[in-house]
């Protein structure tokens, strides 16, 4: 029984730590961009993620202005909380000094 126990309580901390360990993804971000802001702003994501540096990004995001910052590059357009996180590390990954260019 006590082998079973400890077997138990390790396979739920197992799940636990592995459940929790969801983050923002550039490719989720860059779906996002499609499906919800490329017809408001319209232009392409590339054309989105130039409009800073990934130092700019990082201190609009830092300073908490994303979601402000992309009204500003796309009046027409406002994002979720819940997409922030994506839609930021998709701007950061592709600015314009990155050198990487998406294929929306």
């Amino acid at each position: 029984m006590n082998i079973f126990t400890k077997l138990t309580i390790s396979a739920l901390l197992g799940v636990a730590v592995l459940s929790t360990a969801a983050s923002a993804d550039v490719k989720k971000g860059q779906k996002i961009y499609l499906k919800k802001l490329k017809a408001k702003c319209g232009f392409t994501g590339a054309k989105f993620a130039h409009k800073h540096t990934q130092d700019e990004w990082e201190s609009i995001k830092e300073a908490g202005k994303f979601a402000s910052e992309v009204t500003a590059v796309c009046p027409k357009a406002t994002i979720k909380p819940k997409y922030e996180n994506d839609v930021y590390d998709f701007a950061y990954e592709y600015a314009k000094d990155s050198g990487n260019v998406p294929s929306c």
